[in-house]
């Protein structure tokens, strides 16, 4: 059965959704090999783990759903809360200050480009 996209889903990565955000508005609407090119030229965090998301959900794209890899697009990409681990910090007096560390839940769309 042949559908008209392909996914990929990164749950618990280690990068704030705010940050993870900066990066995916980048390549959001582009071609797969664009936005490859486009991600290993940007120097933060997050575009390590949204490169290998692209890359997942292309590979899905050609094996599952027998697409042409040079026709996808990033149809769909988002970053959404995932998991806080909580910490405490020791304080003055006896006191303790709270440390969440958040984490990323990312989910990539791809669909083959009309008109190919």
């Amino acid at each position: 059965m042949k559908q008209d996209f392909a996914k990929a889903i990164a749950y618990n990565v280690k990068v704030t959704p705010r940050k993870a955000k900066l990066v995916i508005d980048l390549v959001r609407g582009k071609s797969v090999s664009e936005a490859l090119a486009i991600l290993a030229n940007v120097n933060r965090k997050a575009s390590t783990d949204v490169i290998k998301l692209i890359k997942s959900a292309s590979a899905n794209a050609v094996k599952n759903h027998q697409m042409t890899e040079a026709n996808l697009v990033v149809a769909e990409i988002a970053a959404n809360e995932g998991k806080r681990d909580k910490r405490f910090m020791p304080r003055a007096k006896g006191s303790a200050f709270k440390i969440i560390k958040r984490k990323t839940n990312l989910f990539c769309t791809l669909k083959e480009r009309a008109g190919m």
